[in-house]
């Protein structure tokens, strides 16, 4: 009897997450498709994400306008998204999923790169400008409004005059790489903190880290 009064209180609590917007989370790496984009610093986005995934040991099956995967944190229920678009159409994928989902703006983190910080820097906001950013300014637009939660990781700027473009789509250095393992574990941390302590408190822990 007891067992199946607890087994029942489990699917009450998951059907509850499911159901429940409050207790879903949309997390979003920016990058493109294709295999000459892997391990470039546009792609961060996804290269965070399938360091969580690995760690969360959940996996992406391609779905509408994107890769998808998922997994439960400290009852939290987390929707991740590689969206497949290209990065100049970001929104589209980010809208589909909030609504499917029925995620509110505010638990939808979206993870990008930025060339105004130095690499590995970490900045989480709630609201900003789009800074430039091709993907953040088509989320801008989608959403209609510039008040979202976005983790931005530091690319740095090391590029001559005229050669941005090709900085941000090259791929890391050598010395960049060595570093890169524990700054995506860093970043890993600061999603689940997100998810679970919330944007102020993660703001206050990681920030500039």
């Amino acid at each position: 009897m007891l067992k199946w009064l607890f087994k029942n209180r489990k699917e009450v609590s998951n059907l509850i997450t499911e159901t429940d917007p409050m207790k879903k989370f949309l997390v979003v790496g920016l990058g493109n498709i294709g295999t000459e984009y892997d391990d470039t610093r546009h792609n961060i986005g996804f290269k965070i994400l399938d360091a969580l995934a690995e760690e969360e040991q959940f996996s992406f099956e391609s779905d509408k306008l994107g890769s998808v995967g998922s997994f439960k944190h400290k009852g939290k229920s987390v929707v991740c998204l590689k969206p497949n678009t290209y990065m100049n159409l970001s929104g589209k994928a980010v809208k589909y999923w909030m609504d499917k989902e029925n995620i509110p703006l505010d638990h939808v983190l979206i993870i990008t790169d930025d060339l105004n910080l130095d690499f590995g820097t970490l900045r989480l906001k709630g609201k900003g400008s789009d800074g430039g950013h091709n993907g953040l300014k088509d989320i801008q637009k989608i959403l209609n409004t510039t008040t979202y939660p976005r983790f931005r990781f530091g690319v740095g700027a090391n590029y001559s005059k005229g050669k941005q473009v090709d900085f941000v789509l090259g791929k890391w250095t050598a010395q960049e790489n060595a570093l890169l393992k524990e700054r995506l574990q860093r970043s890993t941390d600061l999603i689940r903190s997100f998810i679970f302590a919330g944007i102020k408190n993660t703001m206050n822990q990681y920030n500039n880290t």
